[in-house]
């Protein structure tokens, strides 16, 4: 009942699987191939037509593997053409070259060899994983390394050989044993020694890069202490401008200028460009520097880097008005009166909805916008962090209804042409007309009310 064992295509299937790099060769049957030794012939005829011979096949022995694998061979007799031809390999279905690769050669306190390749990666953290390949004395033993590679590395690809690693056991007992111990926090060291190598050797291409690859070394930074530690020297903070920092020369360069009265440095940070454009100018405008951080799991970094680095804050830059977002000693005066402001508020909260927004009178410059909307950046950021697994659901954000700040600017002219129209219909569509407006830069006027949006614009211009 198991004849498909017999099969050439079973067979030839589990000998590609299981012994593709056994150190001896394997014959599977024989093959033809053309006579390296024969040169054909061309010979031409009295019409002066050329012909040309077949080549002459031989038979020959048909080795199915590849006895000396790149990762068994000293990094010094390797050339890159190497490493990517081993690379092709490993994964003859991948047509996109590798970034670079880690060579692993280590023979205390354990044995160890191979090579890990960074491919370039997605925002998505699934679809990566189970692509390394362990192998034990060269004989294929799993691609499922989780316990052996660290976590945040099993979106690399490669091969891992190792004769210390246990086989055949639960994933607690290799989580236990200290040989496995020792082989994670090798590896972990080995590729941010390489990380370390790269960005000091050719800081250019490794900014370039940096989209490529910070997947893994957010990761990372979030998971492992130590490569925390050691990321200090490589991890990039790019701004939208294109500019790219580490920590140290990022807070060397902002420090002066944003650090806020209670003396925090506030680092500024946008999560897309487009959507928060406005913003994003208002803090250029202010000599401000923003980061541009995109990844899924920038919620969870940032955390980490405030609870770890002194006296920072991290805030995106739509979080609030820019002048709440760094507060300095000096506060605008409001040009309206406290009963004015009163009546204003009055005003405001009979129109705008209650359950969706918070109304703020701020006083700031003139010629700021009348009327801002912005998402407090803790309930934000705890949203964020729970819809990519982790912080937020202990605080029971993840069901909470959209809330929004909606800040007037007591000092803008439109605010006070609101409150000195006479009547009751126009200070409401001048309210609705200026909210929606503020909706719609950030992206939060859609359906019907969208539609009413348009219809209320056309009439007002007419």
């Amino acid at each position: 009942d198991e004849t498909s064992f017999l099969e050439d295509s079973k067979i030839s299937e589990l000998l590609l699987k299981y012994n593709k790099f056994m150190p001896i060769p394997i014959k599977f049957g024989t093959k033809d191939i053309n006579d390296p030794e024969f040169t054909p012939q061309t010979t031409t005829d009295a019409e002066g037509k050329e012909t040309t011979e077949p080549h002459k096949q031989i038979t020959v022995d048909n080795i199915i593997n590849n006895p000396n694998p790149a990762w068994t061979k000293q990094p010094a007799d390797l050339k890159d053409e190497d490493y990517s031809g081993f690379y092709r390999e490993l994964y003859p279905m991948q047509f996109e070259e590798p970034l670079f690769n880690i060579h692993l050669n280590v023979d205390y306190p354990f044995n160890l060899t191979g090579i890990l390749y960074f491919p370039k990666m997605t925002n998505d953290m699934n679809m990566q994983k189970d692509k390394i390949q362990l192998f034990q004395n060269q004989v294929f033993v799993t691609d499922n390394v989780e316990g052996i590679v660290p976590e945040f590395l099993t979106m690399l690809r490669g091969v891992i050989d190792s004769p210390d690693i246990p086989l055949n056991v639960s994933r607690s007992y290799l989580q236990a044993d200290g040989a496995v111990k020792k082989i994670s926090s090798y590896i972990t060291r080995k590729v941010a020694d390489k990380l370390k190598s790269l960005f000091n050797s050719n800081r250019e291409d490794f900014e370039a890069k940096w989209d490529d690859i910070k997947i893994v070394i957010e990761y990372g930074m979030l998971s492992e202490e130590k490569f925390f530690e050691k990321a200090d020297a490589f991890a990039l903070y790019p701004t939208v401008d294109g500019k790219f920092f580490t920590y140290d020369e990022l807070y060397n360069k902002i420090k002066a200028n944003q650090t806020d009265k209670d003396d925090k440095l506030v680092i500024l940070y946008a999560s897309n460009k487009d959507e928060q454009h406005s913003y994003i100018e208002s803090a250029k405008a202010k000599g401000y520097e923003v980061l541009m951080l995109d990844s899924p799991i920038v919620s969870h970094l940032i955390q980490k880097l405030e609870t770890t680095k002194e006296n920072i804050s991290f805030a995106r830059v739509d979080g609030d008005h820019i002048d709440n977002l760094i507060k300095k000693e000096d506060t605008a005066i409001s040009k309206l009166t406290d009963e004015e402001k009163t009546k204003l508020d009055t005003l405001l909260k009979e129109v705008v909805p209650s359950e969706k927004f918070m109304v703020q009178l701020e006083a700031m410059d003139s010629d700021a916008s009348p009327f801002i909307i912005t998402q407090p950046e803790f309930m934000r950021r705890m949203k964020e962090m729970q819809a990519t697994g982790g912080g937020g659901g202990m605080f029971g954000m993840g069901n909470m209804p959209e809330m929004y700040n909606l800040i007037v600017n007591t000092n803008s002219e439109l605010v006070g042409d609101i409150l000195n129209t006479k009547t009751k219909k126009k200070q409401e569509r001048l309210i609705n007309q200026s909210l929606d407006l503020a909706r719609l830069s950030q992206g939060l006027l859609k359906g019907e009310e969208l539609t009413n949006f348009i219809k209320r614009s056309y009439d007002m211009i007419k």
